[in-house]
């Protein structure tokens, strides 16, 4: 059984993230999507709504496991008892901080490999800070979001 560990802040999840969730699962046994509590980046959603959103987003995928999680990557994913991280590269740009995330979770973890997925080519430029932006200005983010999130995201920009 290969489990693997695709992490994140998700803040929102996205359609490129549900897109690499989608081929994650068809790849894998089980894919836990762990959920940082990322509190040093003040997530605009709280952990118990990132979760609930992509459980929502991802409910036809009977392998998916959604985890909060708030510790060094390298421990969460021996404590799942996965064999494998997930990152996702949008860009040329992503892949030099990924490459060093990669050296060191192998330091941390040797025997952890990380695989790099890229989302479908319409989906590349969807950022969740863009998405944040976007939706904080009164735009309409339903075509980049699962429509659970769009609608989560009307109504914390409806009451701030």
């Amino acid at each position: 059984m290969n489990t693997v560990v695709y992490p994140g802040t998700f803040d929102p999840v996205t359609n490129g993230h549900v897109d690499l969730i989608a081929r994650a699962s068809r790849l894998f046994d089980t894919v836990i999507v762990a959920v940082a509590a990322s509190t040093k980046k003040n997530p605009l959603l709280s952990l118990d709504e990132r979760i609930r959103l992509i459980e929502a987003s991802t409910s036809d995928m009977p392998n998916i496991r959604v985890v909060g999680f708030s510790k060094l990557l390298a421990d969460f994913v021996q404590e799942q008892g996965a064999n494998i991280l997930i990152r996702g590269l949008r860009a040329v740009s992503d892949f030099e901080f990924e490459f060093q995330l990669a050296d060191m979770n192998r330091r941390l973890a040797p025997d952890v490999e990380s695989i790099f997925l890229t989302p479908a080519n319409h989906l590349s430029y969807i950022s969740s800070s863009l998405i944040r932006e976007i939706a904080s200005l009164g735009g309409d983010v339903t075509e980049f979001v699962p429509p659970v999130v769009a609608e989560a995201l009307q109504k914390k920009f409806a009451t701030s």
